[in-house]
């Protein structure tokens, strides 16, 4: 008998965020033969756009709409989701700021496992669900095995499962509002403050080159610019160098600065935190610079290079211009 795996969806703007399709991927990843709902909230054309595309790749969409979700309070959602959810429930969220706030607590309400940040699943011993995580920023991988027989709220590091294209499930849409139930709250929302755009948009360029940790100096900087303008690229960064302030925060990667989604991204220095991945979306063409082997970064890049970034990028600039 198939598994029933729920998702939440989120969106902005009536564009579904990348992980939609990836949780897809994941639940199929956990149960081959999966009947997959996903749950989505909100309220006006947006909402109803969007439950429209998903039931393209879910065998059912549950729409809960009421205006008091027009921001996806995690304090409100967590209650209706007790309310709609099944007992016993497998519940895939995407392991960013707004999963990281809702799941805790869901678990807790209905009394299930929580597993966080989520990079694969590899398969199932009786109830006991194995699952691959990271520790130490990416460092170092730990398997787990975790009692889901009451159910589990999961959430999934974006970027790791490939999303899934194949659109097929021609599932359907079911009006779930009249089953949320209260969705009163201590917080409200306010209002979203947009970051600032500086000198360059790099939401917008198709390929980037990033710098992290390894670029050591502010002055190094300056080999990473040669490469860029070489490429017809734009350079960018993690976040400890905007810490240091070498650049500006606008040309920051990550969940705590840009989402990017360009067709190329050099990660030079970087080791590859979830936090930093996050911040890419996509399916860019990954080149991973760094001296260090076991590098997470290296673990979703197509191309490898275990090299000083301050030997490596002078040369293959000098290169690029030869050619």
């Amino acid at each position: 008998m198939a598994e029933q795996v729920f998702t939440y969806i989120t969106y902005k703007e009536g564009i579904a965020d990348d992980s939609a399709l990836e949780l897809v991927a994941a639940a199929k990843k956990l149960y081959p033969d999966a009947s997959l709902t996903a749950v989505v909230t909100g309220s006006g054309a947006d909402l109803d756009k969007i439950c429209s595309e998903m039931a393209a790749s879910y065998q059912e969409v549950w729409k809960i709409d009421n205006p008091e979700l027009a921001y996806p309070n995690a304090e409100v959602i967590q209650k209706l989701l007790v309310n709609i959810l099944p007992k016993d429930s497998i519940f895939l969220v995407s392991h960013n700021t707004f999963g990281m706030d809702l799941s805790p607590g869901l678990s807790i309400k209905m009394e299930t496992a929580f597993i966080p940040d989520a990079v694969d699943f590899e398969g199932l011993e009786g109830n006991n669900l194995k699952v691959v995580r990271q520790e130490y920023s990416g460092m170092a991988s730990t398997h787990v095995l975790c009692d889901i027989s009451a159910g589990a709220v999961i959430n999934v590091r974006p970027g790791v499962f490939q999303p899934d294209e194949s659109k097929s499930a021609g599932g359907a849409v079911v009006d779930k509002s009249a089953d949320a139930g209260e969705l009163s709250a201590s917080r409200r929302f306010l209002e979203i403050v947009e970051a600032e755009v500086g000198d360059v948009d790099i939401t917008k360029e198709d390929v980037l080159v990033s710098i992290g940790r390894g670029i050591e100096d502010e002055d190094n900087i300056e080999i990473a610019d040669e490469l860029a303008e070489v490429m017809g690229a734009v350079v960018s960064c993690s976040r400890p160098i905007v810490d240091a302030k070498w650049l500006e925060k606008s040309r920051q990667v990550g969940t705590s600065g840009q989402t990017v989604k360009p067709k190329v991204y050099m990660a030079l220095g970087i080791s590859g935190s979830f936090q930093h991945l996050g911040g890419i979306k996509g399916s860019p063409f990954i080149v991973a610079v760094n001296k260090n082997l076991k590098a997470p970064i290296f673990q979703v890049a197509e191309v490898g290079v275990v090299a000083d970034l301050l030997e490596f990028v002078p040369e293959l600039t000098d290169k690029i211009k030869e050619g």
